[in-house]
């Protein structure tokens, strides 16, 4: 799994070995686009400690071909020992590829690396698709619409936006201003601890899933390898942050990443104030969009306050799935079911929940 794949123009990169390294960063700087998630530093914060960073890379006489994503063993679930060679592939959390540029021959791509996957024991790839169709090729497999996202446009005048906001967004800016708060731009993580404090304190209040508490070590190996590619904006009272937005940055595009408020800062409508200054830094730096993001469920209140800031901005939320040994696939789903049996738990897949083996 280590090492350069060579098939023509395709290549396989694993982040750990410098020379892949090394090519997948020039790759990626060359890219007009620069999206974060294909950065290798991006996909190597999502590993677990068995997980390879990878990218598969194809050029041609006519464009490129970018796809970064994680590669997992199986061999370490409790239910899987037996599969000591066997992986599947997972884009990392966001919005993925793969990622194209000019025109190339995707349908080539695909070819070799589903020979790839096939010939190394790889079960299944499930992949998050970027919102911005443009950047991508056709996926080769099942693709599936999951709720909408949110995404503020930023291709009109400032004023002409302000008016595209809901009344509430306004009404609540201009109360946040009268009560004293301003926002300041971080571009190297100086408040981490005060951007930690909040943020941990916003998960317990939502009652997080374990994954959305990152240690420290995540934001200072992001802040140290992605500089540039990220900013802190933060909602302060009496110098005190009171609201926090980590961003990142690529290109074109911001991203709502991480972040929260005090809950003593909520009738302030510090939060208002600050997503309205994102907005504001993102059209004097020239970017083109505002990814906010979706809700946990369609809908739900998280979702409706991010669709006040662009009551139009509603774009699909879409992710691919492939299986490229049926065989292999059942026999994991058999297996994750029998060693569940054996420790009294009556298992089936969650519904929904690819790959099902790990549902």
């Amino acid at each position: 799994m280590r090492g350069v794949y060579k098939v023509t123009s395709f290549k396989l990169m694993n982040s750990s070995i410098a020379a892949d390294r090394s090519l997948w960063l020039n790759v990626w700087a060359s890219w007009e686009e620069r999206e974060v998630a294909a950065h290798p530093t991006y996909c190597e914060l999502f590993c677990r400690p068995d997980d390879q960073a990878m990218c598969c890379l194809m050029e041609d006489a006519k464009g490129t071909v970018l796809f970064p994503f994680i590669l997992r063993p199986l061999a370490g679930e409790p239910w899987a020992s037996e599969y000591a060679d066997t992986h599947d592939i997972i884009t990392p959390y966001g919005y993925g590829g793969p990622f194209a540029w000019g025109d190339p021959d995707w349908r080539l791509f695909w070819q070799e690396f589903n020979e790839w996957a096939r010939s190394s024991n790889i079960a299944s790839l499930f992949a998050r698709l970027s919102l911005f169709e443009d950047q991508l090729i056709p996926f080769d497999g099942c693709v599936e619409t999951k709720a909408p996202n949110i995404v503020r446009t930023l291709s009109m005048p400032a004023d002409e936006l302000w008016m595209d906001y809901e009344h509430k967004v306004r009404k609540n800016v201009k109360k946040a201003r009268r009560s004293g708060l301003v926002v300041g731009v971080d571009y190297e993580g100086a408040r981490l601890d005060d951007f930690l404090d909040i943020y941990t304190q916003t998960m317990q209040r939502r009652d997080a899933a374990e994954f959305y508490y990152f240690d420290r070590e995540f934001f200072e190996t992001l802040i140290k390898d992605l500089f540039g590619s990220f900013a802190f904006f933060h909602a302060l009272q009496n110098q005190q942050v009171v609201s926090t937005e980590l961003v990142l940055l690529s290109a074109n595009h911001m991203y709502s990443f991480l972040g929260g408020t005090r809950v003593d800062a909520f009738d302030l409508r510090a939060n208002d104030l600050l997503k309205h200054s994102i907005v504001r830094w993102g059209i004097e730096n020239g970017k083109k969009a505002y990814v906010l993001g979706g809700g946990y469920e369609y809908g739900d209140g998280i979702f409706r306050y991010k669709m006040s800031f662009a009551p139009n901005g509603q774009v699909p939320f879409r992710v691919g799935c492939s299986v490229y040994d049926p065989d292999l696939y059942t026999s994991l789903i058999r297996s994750r079911e029998q060693w569940e049996s054996e420790q009294g738990i009556g298992w089936r897949p969650s519904l929904g929940f690819f790959p099902e083996y790990r549902g």
